[in-house]
Formats: C-alpha cells, structure tokens, sequence
C-alpha cells in the first residue's frame, strides 16, 4: 500500500490533516511529534478516525528522545517513551510503529560502543514488548549524520541481531550513505516498512520521487516479493501525491 508521512503535517490539528489526507491516500503514517504527539491526541483521533477509511502506522518521537543515550536515567525515559507510544498504537488499534535507533554523543567522541550497548538494551527491552503487546516495531536506518546509529546495513543489522524486531527500509537516507545495496541484500529479510523519498545523495532532502538521483528502478527490483507498505516522506502533501503518481507507475 502506497503511504503518506511528513513532519510538516505535525504543525497542523490531527483533523485538518486527516481530512486532506484522505482525498489523496488510503494509509497515513503518522509522525508523533507536536500537534500530532498521540499522548496527547489520541482520543481527537479516535474520533476522527470514524469518518474515514485509512488505515494507520505510526512513527514514534525523535525530538526529545534518545534510546542509546549515555545516561541511564535518560536512556531508561526514551525507552519509556516508546512503550508508550506501543500502548496509545494498541489504543488507536495501529500495529506498525517505526523508531529511530538512538544517537551517539554529539559532545564526547570515543563512546560510540557504550552508546551502541544502550541502543542494544533499550531495543531488546522494546523486543520483548512487542509479542505481549500484539504489535510490530521496526527500527529505520538513519542518513549521513556522524551522531546517529544505524546509518550502515552492518551496525543495524547488529543492533537488532538477536531480537524479532522489524527494519525499516529507509531509501532516501540509505543513498546518503551508500548503503541501498548493502540494505537490501543483508537486512531484505527483516524489512517491514518502507520510508521513500529522493535526494542528490550527500543530504537528507525528502525530494519528490525523481528529482534526485536515486535509481528507483533498480531499488524497486531488488525489493520484489515485498508487500508491505511504501510511505512517501514528502516535506508538503502536493509533493507526496505527484511521488505517489511515480510510485504507482515503477510498482506498475
């Protein structure tokens, strides 16, 4: 199914949104950040929900969170944060919620192991949760920034061995790293969702599908036998639905 997610729409009442949304798509993925915090929303949207129907997945906080934090009390409310956000899902009768894997220290360089076995912790705590709770968790790869985890198909791969947590496939902050073939072939098995976006490949520019230079074609190829959902992370609605256009005709 072909999806929609964008932090801009977090700036706007979850009514408003759901409205515009659902002349253009069938699912919304959505990003649990400032007018769209669900702890705060999710009677709002059980209501609004009634009047159409979309189906839902949910992208858990990032702002204020990290789950591989140095400190323990830190790491311990992050970790809190998304058990959370997997009771407001159950809630709202959503069983998909995409989390980012934590960050290093943006002050302390020489850690990034510690913070590595934090992120390990907090996963494997998320892990055991997620069977008791009836819900799938899927842990995305994240773009070229120096600070965050999981930007290579190995360290995913390793922060999620041992567990039966999900990834999810993020295309546009794979090309930014250079890793869409190295996702693919290590991690094929474990993807669950799929972010989709372009960019030029150095940064994170959540273009129109494209207008940067990422080979659909071949990304799309690699991906045959999935079925899931491909969420358009688009930074306006109208970008999404022209990305939607491109996306139905490479899907075909």
């Amino acid at each position: 199914m072909i999806s929609v997610s964008s932090t801009t729409f977090c700036a706007q009442n979850i009514e408003d949104t759901m409205k515009a949304v659902s002349k253009e798509f069938d699912h919304w993925e959505i990003f649990s950040e400032g007018e769209h915090y669900l702890q705060n929303v999710l009677a709002r949207f059980g209501v609004a929900a009634q009047s159409y129907k979309m189906k839902y997945s949910i992208h858990a906080p990032i702002c204020d969170v990290n789950i591989a934090a140095l400190s323990e009390r830190m790491r311990e409310v992050s970790t809190m944060e998304m058990i959370a956000t997997m009771e407001q899902a159950i809630s709202a009768g959503i069983k998909l919620i995409t989390i980012h894997p934590g960050l290093y220290s943006m002050a302390v360089h020489g850690l990034e192991q510690k913070s590595i076995e934090r992120a390990k912790k907090s996963l494997r705590t998320l892990d055991r949760l997620t069977t008791e709770y009836g819900v799938k968790v899927a842990v995305e790869n994240m773009p070229s920034f120096q600070f965050m985890l999981g930007r290579t198909a190995e360290e995913l791969n390793d922060l999620v061995d041992g567990t039966d947590m999900g990834v999810c496939f993020d295309i546009g902050h794979a090309n930014t790293t250079g890793q869409i073939d190295a996702f693919t072939e290590l991690l094929g098995d474990r993807i669950i969702n799929i972010h989709i976006h372009d960019n030029h490949g150095k940064t994170d520019e959540h273009l129109t599908i494209g207008d940067g230079n990422i080979d659909f074609v071949k990304v799309i190829g690699k991906l045959k036998g999935y079925t899931r959902n491909y969420v358009i992370e688009s930074k306006s609605l109208e970008s999404a639905v022209e990305s939607k256009k491109k996306l139905k005709a490479l899907l075909g």
